[in-house]
């Protein structure tokens, strides 16, 4: 991204499109709404982790790191392709397409898995060569993955450290005896991965040929109950029994007196770097296969981290301890080189989510590596002159600029909510007379100097607060916004959105700005 690539985006997960029962699926409305954005000039899909998620629906928490998340697998597309049988695709469990259902949707995916074992050897000689050569190709994730899904579904959803020793310790014999009577399951979970990622794929290809790149989103911290850190405990402050040594979190401050902790474990910086960042590279490469583009979430402990001692209930007691990110990032750029996959002027594909209180040594770790901030303008309007996130104060082109994120308020739920003087500062900035506070925020980001300008589907739809995405430091009701409007109801908003973007210097092939 450089100033001479300015670009729009939109963020639309894809748990959130609409038509299909339980979840929104990677089938015919991926398709259609990439040739949507391709047709009006809107550059970049932003998505949020495509992982399975954990059991608040949260992809941010997830069992498996490198894993794709199983309600997305589209049934359609494997019933055309002759991947499973018309019968078992008739009696898939059906449901409500209103909400994501995290019941139904798993309830789906394991029927659609165990049919595409059960159909398996009836698949052709080439078909099943290509398999073989994926799940190869894969062994550094995807044989752990397998395993730990079929153990805890065996163990009733326990969490690994409370499975039998043999099972929690990885006792070989004990994985050995698994993988014998485990066979078909195993089997399904890796059809059912593979088939997946072929479906993704085949979305990336076809948003390659509409000039529509792919953002990602790869959370810092994995899941202490995933199969990342079963598999490899020693990378992680767990000890012997799985019990957590120091979580994660961020400090006491104004939004939060007791600060905010995640219960994740924390990198053991030390053994990553004597084994030369592997398990790193090969995370940041599986990301790097599926998009375009990265955005690192909580980019601030690549520099340093807020380290809590493992039994604490609050974030009070933690520390500052120092990360190596900086020779991560430049064996990473190394690799990038390699394989082809830096962006113009040798930048790596990734953006920093660097919002909060960020202090001069992260600034100089992201700025060190050409890398684009966030700016989220809703965050812009309490009064001081110097606040960050004015547009007046974005120097530069290096950054991402929001309405806002898949973590706020609609920006119709934002202006509901809004304080009379902060109004006030909003309509001085657009002209006085705030009609559209969504679009006229979104015309805001749009006209800034940032390279890439984003905003959630529910701002160009001017919804309320009811299609909030999610709502930190709560436990239900997150992630379970689905678009309840068939494409054609979506397509002016688009519309309107590239045209827009193209007045500001964003269509493809146009320079300056409006």
């Amino acid at each position: 991204m450089s100033s001479s690539d300015r670009g729009c985006g939109v963020l639309f997960h894809p748990t959130a499109f609409p038509g299909t029962p339980g979840s929104g699926t990677f089938g015919a409305f991926a398709r259609s709404w990439i040739d949507l954005l391709g047709l009006e000039g809107v550059g970049v899909w932003q998505i949020l982790p495509l992982a399975p998620t954990d059991g608040t629906g949260s992809p941010y928490s997830s069992p498996s790191g490198s894993a794709l998340n199983p309600w997305l697998i589209d049934a359609d597309d494997l019933l055309a392709a002759g991947l499973i049988c018309s019968s078992d695709h008739a009696q898939l469990p059906s449901g409500s397409a209103e909400r994501l259902d995290p019941a139904q949707a798993t309830a789906r995916s394991e029927a659609i898995a165990a049919a595409l074992a059960r159909y398996w050897p009836s698949q052709a000689a080439g078909r099943q060569q290509a398999f073989r050569r994926w799940r190869r190709q894969q062994r550094s994730w995807l044989d752990d993955h397998g395993l730990f899904m079929v153990i805890r579904r065996q163990q009733q959803g326990r969490p690994w450290w409370e499975w039998p020793a043999p099972l929690a310790r990885r006792n070989r014999r004990a994985l050995a005896e698994q993988m014998r009577v485990r066979a078909q399951e195993l089997l399904a979970e890796a059809l059912l991965q593979w088939q997946l990622q072929e479906q993704w794929q085949a979305l990336r290809q076809r948003a390659r040929q509409r000039g529509v790149r792919l953002l990602g989103d790869l959370p810092f911290y994995v899941a202490h109950d995933s199969a990342d850190v079963w598999r490899r405990p020693g990378l992680f402050t767990v000890g012997p029994d799985g019990v957590l040594v120091s979580q994660s979190g961020v400090p006491p401050d104004y939004f939060s007196a007791t600060g905010q902790l995640w219960g994740t474990p924390v990198y053991r910086w030390w053994r990553h770097r004597l084994g030369g960042f592997r398990w790193w590279l090969e995370r940041l490469d599986r990301q790097l296969e599926l998009f375009d583009l990265l955005r690192l979430d909580h980019f601030r402990a690549l520099e340093a981290f807020w380290c809590v001692p493992g039994g604490d209930r609050t974030a009070e007691a933690g520390v500052w301890v120092e990360s190596p990110g900086g020779l991560l990032l430049e064996l990473l750029r190394r690799r990038c080189r390699r394989r082809g996959r830096l962006l113009p002027g040798g930048i790596l594909p990734l953006i920093a989510e660097d919002l909060g209180v960020i202090t001069p040594p992260v600034e100089a770790l992201r700025d060190r590596f050409s890398l684009p901030g966030m700016k989220v303008l809703q965050f812009a309007f309490d009064g001081a002159a110097d606040n960050p996130y004015l547009p007046a104060n974005t120097v530069g082109s290096r950054w991402v600029v929001y309405t806002g994120t898949h973590d706020n308020a609609t920006s119709r739920g934002w202006w509901d909510s809004l304080d009379q003087d902060s109004r006030w500062r909003f309509a001085a900035l657009v002209g006085g007379n705030v009609h559209s506070p969504s679009w006229q925020l979104l015309e805001l980001a749009l006209a800034s100097s940032a390279d890439l300008a984003v905003v959630p589907v529910q701002d160009l739809l001017e919804l309320d607060d009811g299609a909030r995405f999610n709502t930190p430091g709560t436990a239900s009701g997150n992630w379970s916004w689905r678009l309840d409007l068939p494409l054609e109801r979506l397509a002016g908003a688009v519309h309107g959105y590239g045209a827009m973007a193209a007045r500001y210097g964003r269509a493809p092939g146009v320079d300056g700005q409006g």
